[in-house]
């Protein structure tokens, strides 16, 4: 199929991707519509992508090269004990084949590889969509509307093209928050009495909670992740109807005390105070949240990324998914005949893949946050067991192997 014009709701990660392939498909015209003004490569998060995944999505295109990346080997698993030093016992470890990224150069390479015929306009807001056998309409915060073949929601948690595919479903809130942060590695390395473990994912388990944490590249040298997961402090002072309520730099004091009494009553010695250099700009709390969506794609729109279905981040599948969606989307469009063959497509490439990794992540959830096991009194043998009911047949953590075209 050649020509036609795509609307690409949101401009990050999955935008960037879904517009990209649109575009080298052969769409005659292709739109980015962001809302945020400022620069998305600002954004210091932590993610990580599987070894696998990474070379499948870079043998289609969706992953291009040069990206800085950090090589991850092993997951070391540890509990604070006084006895076992200030970096913890080591009770665990896991083969670990990923390589992390920072979001914002993730963001940045994927721009710079979207080809320049693609329109990406920035502080842009999109009030509305609709879809129909005729194509969709997007209405913008402005008042005036734009008519193209197909829209696609690369939006995010709070999607309105999945509104308009899918009315009133909405990420339900999983009962626990992410702590989520990032700091200069140099700083931690100076506190000492611990080795940082430069290729391994460290995970501190504690009654109700776990924090995962590893390194990324950045755009001043390395740096320190970490996301902790625990159960939110008692006395109101977070709402649980947005999934970002608090962004880097906004934490109230009471939410800043929390954490640091989080820090020193249930991490060792050194990554507790590690973790407690990290700046309030770089630190924020997130409602961790999940949703699935009875379709990906329908009456001209379709459904990328967060926006398709929502995973709670213990899955570490989140920017492989959006890139695979947008390999599906490449494929499909290849294949298609017309407009509603390539909708049927996608729907069938990644509607189910969404779905499981939804399930994944929450029984991941249960198992690391929301009913902890007595970690440290398990031997490898049961360690092994808790895990493999965790994945429950899925062959691991990071996301699903793309089906190969036919």
């Amino acid at each position: 199929m050649r020509g036609g014009t795509v609307a690409v709701v949101g401009g990050s990660i999955a935008g960037c991707a879904l517009a990209a392939a649109a575009a080298r498909a052969g769409a005659e015209r292709v739109v980015v519509l962001e809302r945020t003004r400022g620069r998305l490569a600002d954004r210091g998060l932590g993610l990580c992508v599987n070894d696998e995944r990474a070379a499948e999505l870079a043998a289609v295109g969706a992953l291009p090269p040069g990206i800085p990346a950090h090589r991850l080997t092993r997951r070391r698993w540890v509990v604070r004990e006084p006895v076992a030093g200030a970096g913890g016992r080591l009770f665990w470890e896991q083969p670990f084949p990923f390589h992390s990224y920072h979001w914002g150069l993730l963001w940045r390479g994927l721009r710079a590889a979207t080809p320049e015929a693609v329109e990406y306009r920035p502080g842009v807001t999109v009030a509305g969509v609709t879809g129909g056998s005729g194509g969709a309409e997007v209405r913008l915060g402005d008042g005036t509307a734009e008519r193209y073949d197909l829209a696609v929601g690369a939006d995010g948690y709070r999607s309105v093209v999945r509104e308009a595919l899918c009315p009133g479903a909405r990420p339900h809130y999983a009962g626990y928050v992410c702590w989520r942060g990032n700091l200069d590695a140099g700083r931690a390395e100076a506190l000492g009495g611990a080795d940082p473990h430069p290729d391994a994912v460290t995970t501190v388990c504690f009654p109700g909670g776990s924090c995962v944490i590893y390194r990324i590249p950045g755009p001043d040298g390395p740096r320190i992740n970490w996301v902790l997961y625990a159960a939110p402090p008692a006395g109101g002072v977070l709402r649980y109807d947005d999934p970002t309520s608090f962004p880097a730099g906004a934490l109230s004091p009471e939410l800043h005390a929390h954490l640091v009494a989080l820090l020193e009553r249930e991490f060792p010695a050194y990554w507790g105070r590690a973790l407690a250099l990290t700046d309030p700009a770089d630190t924020f709390v997130q409602p961790i949240y999940d949703l699935v969506t009875a379709t990906t794609a329908g009456g001209r729109l379709l459904l990328a990324g967060d926006a398709a279905s929502v995973v709670r981040p213990h899955n570490t599948s989140g920017a492989a998914k959006a890139l695979q969606d947008a390999a599906a989307f490449a494929a499909a469009w290849d294949r298609a005949e017309s407009w509603d063959d390539l909708l049927a497509d996608y729907e069938a490439a990644r509607g189910g893949a969404g779905r499981d990794l939804v399930a994944l992540a929450r029984r991941l959830g249960r198992a690391q946050v929301e009913r902890t096991p007595p970690w440290a009194r398990m031997d490898p043998e049961q360690l092994a067991h808790w895990w493999r009911d965790q994945l429950a047949g899925a062959p691991g953590i990071g996301g699903q192997a793309m089906a190969p075209s036919p």
